[in-house]
């Protein structure tokens, strides 16, 4: 008796799941290409499954395309790659790379990929900067509006897009035009031009035309704005408090002012709250709820930006691997909402590091694809979105015909990275950036200097100091034997430092506030590395000490190498002090003279810095951003 009920009870069972199953359309092949097209993906590694050993985490890079990626892109049609700094080597290497890319896609019977690239300038470069121009960024380029206007915002646009061109990348995930209102911003700071609205709107436009006027599709970013936030979107989710009226003539300024000038190919989305656009609340995976982040917002990105401020291009997100969003969304999810909101490309949805990931990105483009065929998302709404991304590519992306053969396209890659003309744009951005904060008497170093002791942040940045300072000093045969000594923060100990800096007339310090970002590291893939970096308070203690130390018969300087914010703490114990709002070296080697190759570091605000500490030029820059009145 007990058998026969559970028995109709399976077959009802089977019954029912038939009948679903029965009931589910089969997914249109051609919704799963047009949703296809919305996705970007990243390829920083790649591994076979015995790679992974115990961590069971991939970490091999992909210089060269794998067969299986080859395929992926192939079968799925997806509309995009974005590549990292460990995806790149040399010209070559990089030129193939991209070439069996747009291949891959091609022989699929797909339109051209997006390759895109993280190439802002400044603290945020993936090309190699030993073979390319990375310039000192945009604060920097800031710092010279006042005596340059928007000149090096165009001539570092025009040189970045060409060097970019001629590798095969054809979108650049740059301006930040992000007004940097906060002083504790973590993630933007230097990457913005400045606090001026205004300012930011002009350099970011003309930045976003010559990268444009080369053939390199422009993202401008963090749509509506990430200048006024502390926590950074890589690790947690940002929430800004400004009022309408404050969000208007701020945040959205640079990107109103480009809309209205001109023709930006693509915007990029903030992974930010900001609940006086939409204080729609969502529940997150955990059951948490709380305010709609903007990437996931339609009142944001299709009422605002779309309708009322007129956007016509191609709307992209941040990447979804950040915290911010992939704390709260699962991958299919995240892209699911992004969609509804009026994204049209949906960045890093989903990580694929070994075979076995593809089919999950299959699986997630047939789930999207039935959200569109039952009515969840808007056919005329993916179709519209990929008219977008289809006309964005024909009027930028080069095909396969029109590319040069791999050995001329070699050659006059080789003819335009880091060409002299380039790095003297690079060098005279760096010259003019500089700026005198306090005391411009306090150098150039005088006669009665014989010994000077510089701290800086790292041995790379002493390197790079001591080369560029002791070059400008053997130039002046009065100052040639000026000794340089110079300390490492990080390394050598608080007493160590000291004992060393007391026999110097001249101590030089500097500073790095903030410090480094996930973003300039790379992503989140770098998460563990940027966690064990050495804690910012105590670095600032241990220089305070060593400031409190100088004697008053020696002079002391300091240079702020990042955002000039935390000058003030120091000022009353330093005679002098400089900005420079960036502090990039590079590894170069040099042949002695007996035929050894040794290795050097170098950087062109160092050589600016050391040029102006000697008397060789003055500090012209002039602060874009606000700081603390200092006591003279």
């Amino acid at each position: 008796m007990g058998v026969r009920p559970v028995r109709i009870l399976l077959v009802s069972l089977l019954v029912l799941t038939f009948v679903s199953c029965a009931n589910k359309p089969s997914v249109d092949p051609r919704i799963e290409a047009l949703v296809a097209q919305k996705l970007m993906l990243d390829i920083r590694y790649f591994c076979d499954e015995d790679e992974l050993g115990t961590t069971g985490r991939c970490t091999t890079p992909v210089t060269k395309l794998p067969n299986e990626l080859k395929k992926m892109i192939a079968d799925t049609g997806i509309g995009g790659i974005i590549l990292f700094a460990n995806n790149l080597q040399d010209t070559e290497q990089m030129i193939r790379l991209n070439r069996d890319l747009q291949a891959a896609s091609a022989a699929g019977g797909h339109t051209p990929l997006f390759i895109s690239i993280d190439q802002e300038g400044g603290r945020v470069v993936r090309i190699p900067q030993n073979i390319s121009t990375a310039f000192s960024g945009n604060m920097a380029i800031g710092a010279t509006y006042a005596e340059h206007g928007t000149r090096f915002a165009t001539l570092s646009g025009d040189v970045i897009a060409k060097e970019l061109a001629v590798l095969g990348f054809n979108v650049n995930f740059a301006p930040s035009v992000d007004v940097n209102v906060n002083p504790e911003n973590p993630v933007i700071n230097v990457r913005s031009f400045g606090e001026d609205p205004h300012v930011v709107s002009q350099l970011g436009f003309a930045q976003m035309q010559a990268m444009q006027n080369n053939k390199v599709i422009a993202a401008l970013k963090h749509f509506p704005g990430h200048g006024d936030t502390s926590t950074d979107s890589h690790s947690g989710l940002p929430l800004v408090e400004h009022d309408l009226s404050k969000i208007n003539t701020v945040d959205l300024a640079p990107f109103q002012y480009a809309i209205d000038h001109g023709d930006p190919g693509m915007i990029m989305t903030a992974h930010i709250q900001y609940p006086a656009l939409d204080n729609s609340m969502f529940t997150a995976t955990d059951g948490t709820k709380t305010v709609l982040p903007a990437t996931m917002s339609r009142a944001i990105l299709t009422d605002l930006l779309r309708d009322k401020m007129g956007f016509g291009g191609v709307i992209i997100t941040d990447a979804l691997d950040m915290a911010a969003i992939a704390h709260f969304y699962e991958p299919t999810e995240a892209v699911l909402q992004t969609f509804k909101a009026g994204t049209d490309i949906a960045l890093m949805p989903l990580a694929i590091r070994t075979a076995q990931d593809i089919p999950k990105l299959k699986k997630m483009i047939t789930d999207i694809a039935y959200s569109v065929q039952t009515g969840e998302l808007s056919v005329a709404e993916i179709e519209q979105s990929v008219a977008r991304i289809n006309t964005l590519k024909q009027r930028y992306i080069a095909t396969e015909t029109e590319q040069l053969p791999l050995p001329q396209a070699l050659a006059k890659a080789q003819k335009t990275l880091a060409s002299p003309a380039h790095l003297k744009v690079e060098q005279e951005l760096a010259n003019s950036a500089i700026v005198a904060i306090k005391n411009q008497q306090a150098w150039p170093i005088n006669q009665g200097t014989k010994v000077i002791q510089l701290v800086m942040p790292d041995n790379s940045k002493c390197m790079a100091m001591t080369t560029a300072l002791d070059d400008a000093l053997k130039a002046i045969p009065s100052k040639a034997d000026v000794a340089i000594r110079c300390s490492s923060l990080v390394s050598e100990t608080t007493q160590q430092i000291i004992t060393q800096q007391r026999v110097a007339q001249l101590v030089i310090f500097s500073d790095i506030t903030p410090q480094q970002s996930l973003v300039e590291m790379g992503g989140m893939d770098d998460i563990t590395d940027w966690r064990l970096r050495p804690k910012k308070e105590i670095l600032d203690a241990k220089l305070m000490s060593l400031m409190k130390a100088v004697k008053p018969h020696q002079t002391s300087l300091l240079i702020s190498m990042r955002t000039p914010y935390a000058v003030s703490d120091y000022a009353n114990y330093l005679d002098g002090i400089l900005a420079s709002f960036a502090y990039n070296t590079q590894v170069k080697e040099q042949v002695d003279a007996s035929g050894q190759v040794k290795l050097y570091y170098d950087g062109p605000i160092y050589r600016a810095l050391a040029n102006i500490l000697v008397g060789n030029q003055r500090a012209t820059g002039a602060l874009p951003v606000s700081i603390d009145k200092l006591n003279d």
